[in-house]
């Protein structure tokens, strides 16, 4: 079983325009609502590989019980923590004319001491029955680095695998736990590293040394470019095909699914990388976000190049 954790999940519209115009009253052609937050999108395609998933985190009102009903009907346990408050809604804007798109990221309620205790129970609850963790965006109002720490710890403490994705001065206070992967994007590491990181050797130096530093993998996502990941067994340069992308929203959260469902099915490395990117890839082709579709993993698998370079 694979335990995800969203601190701050939300209901994702997705508003398909043709033509987007600031100030201007703009009809929408299509409006899709799903259940969202970066870790629920890794439950869901983690999911649809054929692992079995249980959701946590911080729910609330009436739009927290339209994502766990969502979770639910996708075949994925939930567990969340109930809190006062309404969950949030984060809108994207898909503009078919440019080929853009626009988000509105909702900041989301406060959380409380008491209820960031009840989530640390619940996680420490849940955490003897899986076999990796991934704990995925933004804590909410209200809490602190610490939450996330201290799943890092406790996860670390169970010998169980856990895999964090998020940004900015949250990412680099949880580097002090020391969560098994990471997987920043070129902004992200830039923020890490403090220097530009202009070239994809650059990136490759930031990487080693990160997993020098005590990070075992660390996968720095390029989008449409690939990835270049550094671990015990060695440095990895990985292209992906080029694809009609429709929907690029929910890539990064189908890698981590994709490496969360290598590590709990015992893939070596390489494996593993190549069933991300192929998962990741396959997100892009198609509109709902942190969605894919397993027939579209399988052609892209033999598509995804991997160079050792160290």
């Amino acid at each position: 079983m694979i335990l995800t954790v969203t601190a701050n999940a939300a209901i994702d519209k997705r508003y398909v325009v043709e033509g987007f115009g600031v100030g201007n009253v703009n009809r929408v052609k299509s409006c899709d609502a799903n259940a969202g937050g970066k870790g629920i999108n890794v439950s869901r395609v983690a999911s649809i590989t054929g692992e079995k998933v249980t959701a946590t985190g911080f729910l609330g009102g009436h739009a927290g019980k339209f994502i766990s009903e969502h979770v639910e009907e996708k075949g994925i346990k939930s567990e969340f923590v109930w809190c006062r408050g309404e969950s949030r809604t984060c809108i994207n804007i898909w503009d078919e004319k440019e080929k853009k798109q626009t988000e509105f990221l909702e900041p989301g309620f406060s959380v409380t001491e008491e209820d960031c205790a009840a989530l640390l129970k619940k996680f420490n609850e849940l955490l003897g029955a899986c076999k990796v963790v991934t704990i995925s965006g933004s804590t909410p109002k209200g809490a602190s680095s610490l939450l996330y720490r201290e799943m890092i710890q406790a996860a670390r403490e169970a010998g169980k695998p856990v895999i964090l994705d998020t940004s900015g001065s949250l990412l680099e206070d949880c580097l002090l736990a020391r969560p098994t992967m990471i997987k920043p994007n070129i902004d992200e590491i830039r923020g890490l590293t403090k220097r530009p990181m202009n070239t994809r050797e650059s990136l490759l130096r930031a990487a080693r040394d990160l997993h020098e530093d005590g990070i075992e993998i660390v996968a720095i996502s390029l989008g449409g470019d690939g990835s270049l990941v550094s671990c015990k067994e060695g440095v990895f340069d990985v292209k992906v095909p080029k694809i009609d992308a429709a929907n690029t929203v929910g890539c990064g959260d189908s890698m981590i699914a994709g490496y969360a469902v290598g590590m709990s099915r015992g893939l070596s490395m390489e494996e593993t990388i190549r069933l991300a990117s192929a998962v990741s890839a396959a997100n892009a082709m198609r509109m709902e976000t942190g969605f894919i579709v397993m027939e579209d993993v399988e052609a892209l698998l033999p598509q995804i190049n991997i160079k050792k370079i160290k």
